[in-house]
């Protein structure tokens, strides 16, 4: 996938490492040498061809000593987990393992005696944890994709703060054998990327069920969203409490996708939001005390050196949990997802903040749970509820990355990956007025080029309207210089001749009084940019693009033709658009 040989790729992430001055970010960094020596095997045909990994240190790598933040607890590992070697198996290179809240216990970041990792963008902040320095490491430009690990927010958090994509796959779907689980029953490992289709192909090749994980799984994905997607988003009260400013940069991103002809309904998300405090507050935590506790009991000596405080506390709490605990918050959790999807009935997704605010590593310090607890408002229910969920960057405040998130339903990936891709490219208007229209004989090209009717228009004043002696017939659209000679003359906007991709609405600033004032009807077309160039490349000759100013005061895209194809044509401005003149006969 990339324009670089994988040599010159590994030679260009170490040269970044070099100039970054970010050792806080690794564990265990690989020889340069023993990774361009692996690089010069590597096929040019494999799609992951040339592209540099970085991998969480709770993730196996052969090779590399596996301590999940603690080096007390650092193994050999005798293989590499499944995730990692498919990686590599289509061609990725792994520079080395990153630095991370110790034992995934974490949104911060700075857990670990490793150092804390400092963000991308403000030296002074958290990175978001616990895969600090796998999202760090690809939002610096070392890596172009990294894996991380995700229990309560793990591998969205981070993806969030350094403004890169951070996709959390539905449980199971990557399996995670060669994994030091957090919550075993609720890991899943993520995938980072500074691009959504880089993500998600990694995050896909990622897939699969692995026999040593018996909690992997397939499953049928659900379909793509539909053309107008109902969306939802949280009530105000929810909102409540975020950084300033990042309340209007939500509202601007839930604009932008309802641009895209989304429709937007709040909804009331309390049941997701109590079943996200079970996470921590609940029996849930015995899981994190099942996974290392008996290491951190055997260790107790080294807890504020080798083994981070406040870690070690969240997990030895889960000791004192009972299975009468665990039971009552298991039927409680039901009874909430049960509540939190009526609530989201009819909807494609939720649309959230990923994360309420972004401390600096001293407020962090000053407050280490109490931080952390604020980081996961909109993150610690997905996997308790088994929710796909994919963060996505959405602008910038006061010069830091925000970001929002999509969530949704088991096997939802890749319909959340359709909508995020809208809100990444919310599309471009075009105004259609005769062959393009609703029910006319070339509105499916439109629809094949993925466009989506935004709903009905007029012109401004000052257009006359022409049929075309086309095939399909076509009218072309003529603005009317105020106070000119009406001849139909000039530089134009119609159609052209034949039956191409053209709509036939010919904007001929030529001379003329007494054009149409209350304007000519037709309908604005919204395009994803990719679907709007195809369209618009085909476009035959006389016809280019141009400007149409609409009733409203908007000006958006529109047909232009040469002069010479409304020359002779009829004017047909009284009808004021092209159904009711086709109507007549």
């Amino acid at each position: 996938m990339s324009a670089m040989t994988p040599a010159a790729r590994v030679e260009a992430a170490y040269d970044r490492i070099e100039s970054a001055g970010r050792p806080e970010i690794w564990i265990h960094l690989r020889p340069r040498e023993e990774v361009l020596a692996e690089a010069a095997g590597i096929d040019p045909a494999l799609p992951l061809a040339g592209l540099v990994a970085a991998v969480k240190d709770n993730i196996d790598v052969a090779g590399l000593p596996t301590t999940a933040g603690a080096p007390s607890y650092g193994y050999p590992p005798a293989a590499d987990a499944p995730a990692v070697a498919r990686l590599r198996a289509a061609g990725a290179v792994v520079l080395g393992k990153t630095n991370l809240d110790q034992f995934a216990t974490g949104l911060v970041g700075t857990r670990s005696p490793f150092g804390a990792v400092r963000n991308a963008w403000d030296t002074a902040r958290i990175s978001g944890g616990s895969s600090s320095g796998s999202a760090v490491a690809v939002a610096l430009g070392i890596a172009d994709i990294a894996l991380g690990t995700d229990t309560a927010g793990s591998g969205r958090v981070p993806a969030a703060l350094n403004g890169i994509v951070g996709v959390k796959p539905t449980k199971g779907l990557v399996p995670v054998t060669g994994v030091v689980p957090a919550c075993y029953t609720l890991d899943c490992v993520t995938v980072f990327a500074r691009d959504l289709r880089l993500a998600r192909i990694a995050a896909e090749i990622a897939e699969g069920p692995d026999p040593a994980d018996p909690l992997s799984r397939t499953g049928t994905q659900l379909p793509p969203p539909p053309a107008r997607p109902r969306v939802a988003v949280p009530g105000p009260g929810h909102l409540k409490g975020m950084a300033d400013g990042w309340r209007e940069a939500f509202d601007a991103a839930v604009a932008r996708l309802a641009s895209t002809g989304a429709e937007i309904v709040e909804a009331d998300i309390t049941p997701l939001l109590e079943a996200a405090q079970l996470l921590y507050g609940g029996a849930f935590v015995a899981e994190r005390y099942a996974a290392v506790g008996e290491h951190l009991e055997k260790n107790r000596d080294l807890i504020g050196t080798d083994l981070d405080p406040t870690v070690a506390s969240i997990v030895l709490a889960g000791r004192e949990k009972t299975a009468a605990d665990w039971a009552a918050d298991t039927a409680r959790l039901a009874a909430l997802g049960a509540a939190g999807r009526a609530a989201l009935d009819g909807c494609a997704a939720l649309l959230t903040p990923t994360t309420t605010w972004h401390p600096t590593l001293d407020e962090v310090a000053a407050d280490p749970v109490g931080a952390n607890a604020r980081m996961g408002r909109f993150t610690n229910f997905a996997n308790l509820l088994d929710c796909a969920s994919l963060a996505v960057p959405a602008g910038f405040v006061d010069g830091l990355p925000f970001g929002v998130m999509f969530t949704g339903p088991a096997f939802s990936d890749r319909a959340l990956a359709a909508l995020a891709e809208r809100l990444a490219n919310p599309g471009l208007d075009l105004f259609v007025v005769g062959a393009h229209l609703t029910g006319q004989p070339l509105n499916a090209q439109l629809v094949q080029a993925g466009g989506t009717l935004a709903g009905p228009a007029r012109t401004a004043g000052g257009y006359r309207l022409y049929a075309l002696a086309t095939e399909p017939p076509k009218p072309g659209l003529v603005r009317v210089p105020e106070g000119g000679p009406d001849d139909g003359t000039g530089a134009g906007d119609g159609t052209g001749q034949g039956s191409g991709a053209g709509d036939g609405a010919g904007l001929v600033a030529g001379a003329g009084d007494g054009a149409h004032e209350t304007g000519i009807e037709g309908e604005i077309w919204r395009l994803p940019a990719a679907g709007f160039g195809a369209f618009t490349a085909a476009v035959p000759a006389p016809m280019t693009i141009g400007t149409v100013e609409l009733a409203d005061g908007r000006q958006v895209s529109g047909f232009l033709v040469e002069p010479y194809a409304v020359e002779g044509a009829p004017d047909i401005t009284r009808f004021g658009g092209w159904r009711a003149y086709v109507g007549s006969v």
